[in-house]
């Protein structure tokens, strides 16, 4: 009787860790339930993101509506500068630290390619290294609207310096774009970049180059899924 006890005192105990286990495996998967969303969804919400961001530009009816055209395997990359203006569907605007190109790929129906703007470099004016394609956020810091007219800045008031009658040589504060106006613009050239990805086509975007000074020349540079091809463009 004494052994049978023990046993059942035993068989007791493991029931008791058993059920502690199972409980604390609620509990996890409880505040899985609660926390993980946002953990789980973080890497969809991210891929959805990068998907929303750039959508592209609307592709010109046929690659002859640009400037350079050069078919490459079954695709034909077609391409125009834009030198320092950002064309965008709904306005244009300017960046003075960065030049623009207007990209279109075409291809047969339904065709579909795998766009990244790493695979485009610019040559300017004949220059051994060329290019690489910057993020179009880096383009947000010089984006200017040449349609927006800031606001005339106050009257200096006269003073008295010194007991005689003077004007106030300091300068009046910049004038900034509002906050809305500037996040609008930038929302339109974020929309309007190369969008990232296996896109079904004809698609077009904008990409962006980091460049100042003169330019005599200009050669876009494609090194892609699709092969490879030298667009030389109109400065």
């Amino acid at each position: 009787m004494q052994l049978e006890t023990l046993w059942r005192m035993i068989d007791c105990e493991r029931m008791k860790s058993s059920l502690r286990s199972l409980k604390c495996v609620v509990i996890v998967a409880a505040l899985t339930a609660v926390l993980c969303p946002g953990a789980r969804g973080q890497d969809a919400q991210s891929k959805e993101a990068q998907t929303r961001e750039a959508k592209g530009m609307p592709p010109r009816a046929t690659p002859a509506d640009y400037q350079a055209q050069d078919k490459v395997g079954a695709v034909t990359v077609a391409a125009e500068f834009a030198a320092h203006g950002v064309p965008t569907p709904d306005a244009t605007f300017l960046t003075e630290d960065y030049v623009v190109v207007e990209v279109g790929f075409f291809g047969p129906p339904e065709a579909r390619l795998k766009l990244s703007t790493e695979d485009f470099t610019l040559r300017i004016n004949g220059k051994k290294t060329p290019l690489p394609a910057q993020p179009y956020a880096l383009v947000f810091k010089s984006l200017t609207d040449p349609e927006w007219v800031p606001p005339a800045p106050p009257e200096k008031s006269k003073t008295s310096i010194g007991g005689g009658g003077g004007q106030d040589s300091t300068p009046p504060p910049p004038v900034h774009m509002p906050f809305e106006l500037r996040r609008a613009m930038e929302q339109r050239v974020q929309k309007a970049a190369l969008p990232e990805g296996e896109r079904v086509l004809p698609a077009a975007g904008l990409i962006f180059f980091q460049h100042r000074g003169k330019i005599n020349s200009v050669e876009l540079i494609y090194g892609g899924s699709a092969g490879n091809s030298t667009l030389t463009l109109q400065p």
